[in-house]
């Protein structure tokens, strides 16, 4: 599939089929993210795969949406603030922008197998932590569900480019 294609058939899946995800498909999404570049390529993170068969109740305390535990894995983003590079200037870690990025990249690999996700940032961090025993270097920064899309893909909204884009070049004329 081509970048562009890619790009613009990728969607927040909400409904999954029950089907189990190939060891090989689940490893290639996870490669992906872990060839994301991250700053000063610290790679301050860490990807937790959870089966969700057997554990939807616990799951469901994280995110409350019943299609958070149809698939058969939730994966969660865990960034590492100890490990991330720091900007000198005014002290801004990376570890948030980092995560952004290889989370991306699963995404897009998971799209590209046909896989479907949905990023989640609106989580309950406290319950994550206690479900997932989290040591507290690791902190909870995105979750995605991970397995085959119920229905196909629908069109997204997206602000027009010129909303979006400001060109500092064209400014100049």
């Amino acid at each position: 599939m081509e970048f562009s294609q890619l790009i613009s058939t990728r969607y927040s899946v909400r409904t999954y089929k029950p089907d189990p995800v190939e060891e090989d498909k689940l490893a290639q999404v996870l490669e992906a993210a872990r060839l994301a570049p991250t700053a000063s390529n610290r790679q301050p993170f860490k990807l937790i795969v959870i089966p969700t068969a057997g554990r939807e109740e616990e799951l469901l305390k994280i995110y409350n949406k019943k299609w958070f535990v149809q698939a058969p894995y939730v994966i969660c983003g865990c960034g590492m603030p100890a490990e991330a590079w720091v900007r000198q200037g005014d002290q801004q870690n990376y570890f948030m922008v980092d995560m952004g990025i290889v989370f991306d990249h699963l995404i897009l690999a998971a799209t590209e197998l046909g896989l479907g996700t949905c990023w989640i940032a609106a989580f309950d961090p406290q319950a994550a932590r206690e479900v997932l025993e989290l040591p507290p270097e690791f902190v909870p920064v995105l979750f995605t569900p991970l397995g085959y899309p119920e229905k196909q893909p629908y069109d997204k909204r997206r602000k027009p480019l010129e909303v979006l884009v400001e060109r500092l070049d064209k400014k100049a004329q």
